[in-house]
């Protein structure tokens, strides 16, 4: 597959109806030489994804060693299940739920628990509840563009649990919908809204703090 694969695709998204189209042709073009099991489309998703989808197990984890562990074993698992694609969601929803999938695995084989029974607060917090968020709100975390915000940024998200956690890096970092997050997560669209929600309400005062400048504070 030509080094131009992903170059041509973004050049065809003028509208909101050229973006969708597009989107489908590359899942369909990706599905199709993943059966091939095109190695050069194997390299060019992984320079694609890699910083993405390791940046999601750290955030999921908290641990690097082990997120570099699964980061190989998800590319290894999109080698030899590279078939198993379709192409009728965006290869990220795809990937990303492989990923989770294998540290649910990880975990079960530990603890013989799910990835929401570690990390449920055991509050009765994550029923749905009535408010609905749109994919067109602004995200919280577009003000803190300087390495140092970023890097604190991250560390308030480690604070919050991981069931949460997940979703806001879902939502934020990979800017996935809240369809594709519900994809990933195996979860009903109203609990991912009451996650996202409640982890908003989690993270927002750590953001406030963030936002007062050492100069505002004097």
């Amino acid at each position: 597959m030509s080094t131009t694969f992903f170059r041509s695709f973004a050049q065809q998204r003028t509208t909101t109806a050229d973006a969708e189209q597009a989107a489908r042709q590359e899942s369909l073009a990706i599905a199709q030489g993943l059966k091939r099991q095109d190695p050069a489309l194997l390299d060019q998703l992984i320079v694609r994804y890699q910083h993405r989808l390791l940046r999601y197990l750290l955030f999921l984890t908290g641990n690097r060693e082990l997120a570099e562990d699964l980061f190989q074993e998800v590319w290894m698992r999109v080698l030899l299940r590279g078939a198993q694609f379709n192409g009728k969601s965006r290869f990220e929803t795809w990937l990303f739920t492989i990923a989770r999938n294998l540290l649910i695995d990880q975990r079960r084989k530990r603890t013989m628990s799910s990835l929401d029974e570690l990390f449920e607060t055991g509050d009765g917090n994550d029923r749905p509840v009535g408010i609905e968020i749109t994919d067109n709100d602004p995200t919280p975390f577009d003000h803190f563009s300087n390495l140092e915000d970023r890097e604190r940024v991250a560390e308030a998200l480690l604070e919050i649990d991981a069931l949460h956690r997940e979703v806001l890096v879902l939502r934020f970092h990979e800017e996935m919908s809240l369809e594709e997050i519900a994809k990933v997560t195996h979860a009903p669209l109203s609990t991912v809204k009451s996650r996202l929600y409640r982890g908003m309400a989690m993270i927002r005062p750590k953001l406030k703090q963030l936002a007062i400048r050492p100069q505002e504070a004097m």
